[in-house]
């Protein structure tokens, strides 16, 4: 939520990504498997989502995270996988795609194009933060001027080209808020986005 609630009782808009160093989602065959999160980074991880309401995706990383559909909260192995499968099945999902026809999950729904108007109504209408996941969505949102802030979790690899985790057309000013060091390495980075 923002920092006053009395105020402003409105959602932000929140783009949270696992980059590479040199600022990759994804290498260049798209495999990603290098940023999985220790069970550390997962527990703070579990923690800033849980007050997210809607998550807005594009098709492929909905796809990507529809694997917390089918994980049982109940008879997972691991706690922090359990507790984020909760989180992700309670909130709200809204898929951006032209091409899937029905959605794979409970409490979603699909938008055929992404209507930065659209995201500014839901943005005025909510009374919890919405995450926006995937980093051609994203910049999207940052082109049109709707990210308030970005997360970044900084893993200590190199990728040398992929998928980059943000717009490499855009210059956005952004303001420091928080930072925190794990012991695996990565740096969480938290942004205001337009400082």
């Amino acid at each position: 939520m923002t920092e006053d609630p009395e105020t402003d009782m409105s959602g932000q808009l929140i783009y949270s990504a696992i980059t590479s160093l040199d600022g990759y989602v994804a290498d260049a065959d798209g495999n990603f498997d290098w940023a999985a999160p220790d069970a550390e980074v997962h527990s703070f991880v579990n923690d800033l989502e849980r007050p997210i309401g809607t998550y807005l995706y594009g098709r492929r990383m909905y796809e990507v995270m529809q694997f917390w559909e089918s994980l049982d909260p109940q008879t997972d192995d691991s706690p922090v996988t359990r507790d984020f499968a909760s989180v992700w099945q309670a909130a709200d999902k809204i898929v951006f795609s032209r091409t899937l026809a029905t959605p794979a999950t409970e409490r979603t729904r699909i938008e055929r194009e992404f209507d930065p108007d659209m995201v500014r109504r839901l943005k005025a209408s909510s009374l919890t933060d919405i995450s926006i996941g995937g980093p051609e969505l994203a910049g999207h949102a940052i082109r049109a001027g709707l990210v308030d802030e970005c997360r970044l979790f900084v893993h200590p690899a190199i990728r040398g080209g992929g998928n980059p985790s943000l717009p490499n057309d855009t210059l956005v000013r952004l303001e420091l808020l928080d930072e925190r060091r794990f012991d695996s390495g990565v740096v969480y980075l938290r942004y205001r986005v337009g400082a």
